[in-house]
């Protein structure tokens, strides 16, 4: 599908690109590039890439897919470094998990001639770092394209055709929509993980270590979430700052009442909620984005 795929950053979702590009011969030449010596050993160790360059410039050079994987706080600094060496004609994409930030930091560096399609393959695992990836990772998956309105539609149908080999579902729509739902469904649920494993961590000091040692299913599942990539939330927190509060605001009054139920003995209320939750959990489970077993659909023992 494409001659020479770039990679820019390479950690879960870029080895994991890679891995599955190569596997099903998506692109004649795979490379990639990496911030730090030690990533950069570890791409050329296990093959991920056919080269490995120490900078971003060098990298696009001749590439007609650059697909930014870096954390997107970065985004801004890289797509300033390589848009003198982007080829005419390249798509430039990205896999973050917020769109309108990327649209304002990386749009005004895109040179005229090159396509620029914002992406994010929802998709992921707590793990990072290039020896995470693996070829099916986006399998069933969903990819979001968000491309800005003067975007090429047929640069954004060859991007959605590179994503459906990899795997996923494609989904076109607009960049602040996007946040929105992804505000809700996942940028949310990650800080209420963080918080509570975090205020568990606070509790165990005093428990001695009871809040490991009794670790139901519940907690143990936040600890999975919170232990996701920390600059990388870090990032997306800060990019999807008006819709988070949003949501965040929305949460805060449905926990305001799900605390006056339990303060006022109002069962009905409660039984009512948990069973329309338990429905959206059947529903999730019936659209293949989850499988009906425990931790997360896997299997005890793994991961």
């Amino acid at each position: 599908m494409f001659d020479r795929l770039c990679l820019i950053g390479v950690g879960l979702i870029g080895s994991s690109i890679a891995h599955r590009a190569r596997r099903d011969g998506l692109a004649k030449e795979i490379v990639a590039t990496a911030r730090s010596q030690a990533t950069r050993d570890t791409v050329a160790r296990l093959k991920i890439a056919d080269k490995v360059y120490a900078t971003a410039a060098e990298a696009v050079a001749g590439a007609d897919l650059v697909i930014l994987c870096t954390p997107p706080g970065a985004f801004g600094a890289v797509a300033k470094e390589i848009a003198p060496h982007l080829a005419p004609g390249a798509i430039l994409t990205d896999v973050g998990s917020v769109k309108q930030a990327v649209v304002d930091d990386v749009g005004p560096h895109v040179p005229p001639g090159v396509h620029f399609v914002p992406g994010h393959p929802v998709a992921g695992t707590e793990n990072s770092g290039p020896e995470s990836g693996f070829a099916e990772l986006f399998e069933g998956r969903w990819s979001i394209l968000t491309p800005p309105q003067a975007t090429d539609p047929a640069a954004t149908d060859k991007l959605a055709a590179f994503w459906k080999a990899l795997g996923s579902k494609v989904e076109v729509m607009d960049a602040r929509h996007h946040d929105l739902v992804l505000a809700i469904t996942s940028h949310v649920p990650h800080l209420i993980a963080y918080n509570i494993v975090g205020t568990a961590a606070d509790l165990e000091e005093v428990t001695q270590s009871e809040v490991i040692k009794f670790s139901a299913g519940g907690f143990r599942d936040f600890t999975r979430i919170a232990a996701s990539d920390p600059t990388m939330w870090r990032d997306i927190f800060l990019g999807n700052k008006e819709a988070v509060l949003e949501m965040l605001g929305r949460f805060t009054e449905d926990l305001t009442a799900l605390q006056r139920a339990i303060r006022w003995g109002d069962g009905d209320t409660l039984f009512n909620l948990f069973t329309r939750t338990r429905a959206i959990r059947r529903e999730v489970i019936d659209a293949g984005q989850e499988t009906p077993a425990a931790d997360f659909g896997r299997p005890h023992g793994k991961g």
